[in-house]
């Protein structure tokens, strides 16, 4: 493995650690408004009846697994451009297309992370509430590795492939213009455009996904049958609103910021230390 790539595992954990951090409390209310059989005031409800820290349920699964979500993401990010071309310019098509492959990469650890902080965020604080070891006991000794902790696989690749083709490419006028030296401000706006792009380009699958995680009982048939049976779920229960509920508070605006913030500045440190 190449020092260059060993840089940009551990950015990448700095990086994950960041997007928990920040995003963590948006994303348990985006979770709960995608799975709530009804729309409410969420955060109101959440913040009442169980108390602040609530906002960060579920954040053992991501913070454990975020470091090698992202590590796997940025490293299989800068691999592929690699791949691609031997060159450090590559255009809007190859920026895209190295994107849509780190994204299917990145499915590999994000679908059973996701899959965890999702069956977290599912419980409202009743007595009967599990810790994640059980949970992960659970699925494991109940569905397997395929049906448990890999479901909603296929949902998250199908999501991940779009997502960071857009968010490269949103993020390719930044890199264009200021090469290897982009100001903070810069990065932080690159990541905000990007995790809008990842939104915009992926939402409904996101709910999708979430809907199919929390289940108690594993999809059944093809993924495009699962993917398709649930959309007209959705569809049947709430029109083309459901598809975006929980849309608006998405943490990916300020979490995708700090992300990249945090990889960019972690790469660039590591970059002056060992010289590649």
């Amino acid at each position: 493995m190449s020092t260059k790539t060993i840089n940009e595992l551990l950015a990448g954990s700095v990086g994950g650690a960041a997007q928990v951090l920040v995003g963590q409390p948006l994303d348990t209310i985006k979770t709960r408004a995608q799975i709530a059989p009804r729309p409410m005031d969420i955060l109101s409800q959440t913040l009442r009846k169980e108390g602040f820290f609530a906002l960060y349920k579920g954040m053992a699964s991501p913070l454990l697994g975020i470091a090698g979500v992202n590590s796997l993401l940025f490293a299989s990010y800068g691999i592929s451009r690699r791949i691609i071309s031997p060159y450090p310019h590559l255009s809007l098509k190859e920026i895209a297309l190295a994107g849509a492959m780190a994204g299917a990469a990145n499915a590999i650890l994000a679908s059973p992370v996701e899959m965890f902080k999702v069956r977290m965020q599912g419980q409202y604080g009743a007595a009967t509430d599990k810790r994640l070891r059980t949970v992960a006991r659970e699925m494991w000794s109940q569905w397997g590795l395929r049906k448990g902790v890999m479901r909603g696989y296929w949902v998250t690749v199908a999501r991940e492939i779009p997502a960071y083709a857009g968010i490269r490419i949103f993020q390719a006028p930044f890199g264009a213009k200021y090469g290897t030296n982009i100001p903070v401000w810069a990065i932080l706006a690159s990541g905000s455009t990007g995790g809008i792009a990842y939104w915009l380009s992926c939402y409904p699958l996101d709910v999708v996904k979430s809907r199919i995680q929390l289940r108690a009982t594993p999809p059944t048939g093809t993924p495009v049958q699962y993917i398709f049976r649930e959309i007209k779920m959705i569809l049947a229960e709430s029109g083309s609103a459901g598809l975006f509920r929980g849309l608006s508070p998405s943490r990916d605006i300020p979490a995708a910021a700090s992300t990249f913030a945090a990889f960019e500045l972690t790469r660039e440190y590591l970059e002056k230390v060992t010289g590649v």
